[in-house]
């Protein structure tokens, strides 16, 4: 979002580009890159990026959301669009990077950039909390940082910022210069350099000096010297450096880090002179973030007395929205971490995925520091929860309040939290989607507690952002045109239903597979209007089949005549899949019955075949390549026979997620995409270029001190003859951690260490062999995450990642995060 007005013509002079104009005086205010969204449409610009999708494709969705200012590349647009203002230019991209470029040229401010592998939107916003007092700050949305983030966060600038904070991401070569050009630092920030990320580039080496590119022009350059091995310190772009160490010597040279009760008390040598400060944290991401915050202090020109205050009170960042199951049948969006309008606007999005509900309300507080009048900024709210389409607002603060009647919705207001917490009785919450989201003063967590089901100790969480990044990951692979079917079969593979679909649905993939008929329903009753293919249909749940518009698959000639028969009362031709079997044997058409299945399909106004398909066995394994080319050759031929039946052409598609890596000539119309949406593809070498999707944690119940000799869990299988300590966790078989896992064959993280289960795997609990590590009540076992994988949980009871994951009983709590 910005403040800052331009016209339509100034942008055509900015970017020197070619253009049509309708109104040359129309007035730019919004950058918009997704026709979802869109706050003000007739002061916004569209531009038409290629990416992963072509944003050409979207022009007609922009065009009917009453948009009328456009960026493209492709000039035969221009006449399918009336009344519009067209801006051509050769590569859309770099024409939003240089407008945004010229509008950071327009303000003198000071501005620190971060990069780096790890850290970079904690340090950001930190050095937020830490420096708010004396700046009017911008700063980077969320996480953005990529080439079209760090555009659209330096649009943001305005003339009341003194201070810009923003950051710098990059995963290739060459993709930091344009990124320098745009935030222009005058402070820099390295934060690390470590594996993230590290695809594409040939060393560590080469990461390191791509990213401090962003510093080249830099008055001021903090880092480590422990991240800069791999170059002379003379290479290290800046004026002027300012470094940070618990290792060695620096100019904060850390000498003591100490744990005292939940927080972390650090000394330091400084100026030579001993220094302390105390961060409110314990863990060790947390504890080198803090250094880098303390560092930034320094370099900055505080004193040590001025860091530690600060230092003290800084609180804790969650960038990412939860969305968890509430009261009532709703759902909560929690984001009462911070509220600024650009976060609202990306919570008001997610917000808007959700379609699990008809009703949509938005507890929010007031908002601080925005730079706008209150006036100008609570209409500004006002306007967008109508543009989101928000039916309910409960606004806390007196500031809100004040301004009430700019809220043409259905609208409560209260002076503050407490005053909430005690009407809450009698509020009704109800079948509703409810984003919770308040400033921190505002202790929003407490109404978020209120609304929220109790959650067991163990959960999933489930990083959303990780599975469109993957789904991103195979568009970039698939050929213009070819059509993506995701799988959501089995509670979508373990891991939600309409949470997930909701998701696929708001990125436009093109169909939904279920395997049984009431797991479509349900993504029915939650509004998910795709068109979903049922793979094992029921005679028995024809019925409900067409009742909600599902397309079962037809895998035999007797569940076709009976779904013919039963449409005997119908009129229209309905949507069904035929599956042949190429090779797996397991459902579908063989090829002898192919004669008899395309005289069955003469002459018939009862269905319509929308696709025809197969199962590929081994396209993750080169030893049966050959099998594999077999198996699509047989379906070619097969399938043509059946489009020359037909008369028309249906959708083709045979390949799954080893095939899409592995198969590029099986394509055909559209894919498959199953497990490697959820960060498993066993085509790819250590599922590079996947993101981790999720987590399973739970906590510490007890910890015991045993005695030599002394046996731990039923039959007495676990032994420790030297004596020891146990923790026991709240996970057991009936959560999904399988009996196979006792006696050391399973592991969990906990603080930091891998730790092996010991004794038998009980019903609702589990013992680790915590000896010699500082564990208590309530600290966080992991089960699997990044680090310690599905897959290597798999290999340790012989099974596939597949098997771990549906295995993961109900009761297991669901915890959706999005960035």
């Amino acid at each position: 979002m910005s403040t800052s007005i331009y016209t339509v013509s100034k942008v055509v002079q900015v970017l020197n580009a070619d253009a049509v104009f309708v109104d040359s005086e129309a007035i730019i205010q919004y950058l918009v890159i997704d026709s979802r969204s869109i706050l003000v449409p007739e002061n916004s610009l569209f531009f038409a990026l290629k990416s992963h999708r072509d944003g050409h494709e979207f022009l007609k969705d922009a065009y009917q959301k009453e948009i009328r200012n456009f960026v493209i590349s492709d000039r035969k647009y221009v006449d399918q669009y009336p009344g519009c203002n067209f801006i051509i230019v050769a590569d859309v991209l770099q024409a939003l990077q240089t407008l945004a470029a010229y509008h950071r040229s327009q303000f003198d401010l000071r501005t620190i950039g971060i990069t780096g592998s790890n850290g970079k939107t904690i340090v950001k916003e930190w050095l937020y909390q830490l420096l708010a007092v004396d700046f009017n700050i911008v700063r980077s949305p969320k996480s953005y940082n990529s080439q079209i983030g760090a555009a659209l966060s330096v649009w943001q600038i305005t003339p009341e910022n003194n201070l810009g904070i923003f950051e710098a991401g990059i995963s290739a070569v060459n993709e930091m210069e344009a990124l320098e050009e745009i935030i222009h630092p005058e402070i820099g920030i390295l934060t690390n350099i470590g594996e993230a990320h590290a695809e594409g580039f040939s060393s560590k080496k080469e990461k390191l000096l791509e990213k401090l590119k962003l510093f080249k022009h830099a008055d001021l350059l903090i880092y480590s010297p422990e991240y800069i091995t791999e170059i002379n310190a003379k290479q290290l772009p800046g004026k002027r450096h300012f470094s940070w160490s618990s290792k060695q010597a620096a100019d904060l040279q850390i000498i003591a880090v100490e744990p005292i009760e939940g927080n972390c008390y650090l000394r330091a040598l400084y100026q030579h002179t001993e220094i302390e400060c105390i961060l409110p944290f314990k863990d060790r991401a947390s504890i080198e973030n803090g250094m880098i915050c303390w560092a930034t202090l320094l370099a900055m020109g505080y004193t040590p007395e001025q860091a530690d205050l600060r230092l003290e009170k800084i609180s804790p960042v969650s960038m990412r929205l939860e969305l968890k199951n509430g009261i009532n049948q709703c759902s909560i969006i929690d984001d009462s971490y911070s509220a600024d309008i650009s976060s609202l606007a990306i919570a008001l999005d997610f917000l808007n995925q959700q379609n699990q509900h008809d009703q949509k309300t938005v507890i929010l507080s007031e908002l601080f520091e925005t730079g706008k009048t209150d006036q100008d900024l609570y209409k500004e709210i006002a306007e967008l929860l109508i543009q989101k389409k928000v039916n309910r607002m409960i606004g806390i603060g007196k500031h809100i309040a004040a301004y009430k009647s700019f809220f043409n919705i259905d609208s409560q207001f209260f002076d503050d939290t407490n005053a909430f917490i005690e009407a809450f009785p009698s509020i009704s919450f109800s079948h509703e989607t409810i984003l919770v989201k308040g400033s921190r003063r505002f202790e929003f967590g407490r109404i978020s507690k209120l609304l929220t089901q109790k959650i067991h100790d163990t959960v999933l969480e489930i990083d959303l952002n990780a599975m469109v990044g993957n789904l991103q990951f195979y568009r970039s692979k698939i050929q213009p045109g070819v059509k993506i079917m995701a799988m959501v079969k089995a509670f979508s593979y373990g891991s939600g239903s309409f949470e997930i679909a909701n998701l696929l649905q708001f990125h436009k993939v093109d169909y939904l597979a279920v395997a049984y008929a009431d797991e479509g329903i349900a993504l029915r009753k939650a509004g998910i209007t795709l068109p979903i293919m049922v793979m094992s249909p029921e005679e028995s749940a024809f019925e409900a089949i067409i009742k909600h518009r599902l397309e079962p698959e037809i895998y035999s000639l007797e569940i076709m005549n009976s779904f013919i028969r039963f449409l005997s009362d119908y009129d229209f031709n309905y949507p069904v899949h035929l599956k042949i079997d190429s090779g797996m044997h397991r459902l579908g058409f063989d090829r002898v019955e192919i004669s008899s299945l395309k005289e069955a399909l003469k002459n018939n106004d009862k269905i319509k075949v929308q696709s025809i398909f197969s199962h590929l066995v081994a396209s993750d394994a080169a030893e049966h390549d050959g099998f594999t080319q077999y198996q699509i050759d047989q379906f070619k031929q097969i399938s043509d026979q059946l489009v020359n039946t037909l008369g028309y052409k249906p959708l083709l598609h045979i390949a799954n997620t080893s095939g899409i890596s592995r198969w590029p000539n099986a394509q055909m119309d559209m894919v498959r995409l199953g497990i490697g949406l959820y960060g498993f593809d066993s085509a790819l070498f250590q599922n590079r270029g996947l993101q981790t999707v999720m987590i399973l944690k739970t906590t510490v119940t007890q910890v015991k001190v045993l005695e030599a000799g002394e046996t731990v869990g039923y039959s007495r299988r676990g032994i420790m003859p030297k004596g020891g300590k146990i923790a026991t966790v709240k996970i057991g078989y009936a959560d999904g951690y399988s009996r196979a896992f006792g006696n050391g064959v399973g592991k969990m993280i906990i603080n930091g260490h891998l730790v092996p289960t010991i004794g038998s795997i009980c019903m609702d609990m589990t013992m680790l062999d915590v000896t010699g590590i500082d564990v208590k009540s309530g600290d966080e076992a992991i089960v699997f995450n990044h680090d310690h994988t599905i897959i290597q949980l798999a290999k340790d009871i012989n099974t596939i990642p597949y098997e771990i994951l549906t295995n993961i009983s109900q009761r297991v709590k669901r915890v959706y995060f999005y960035e």
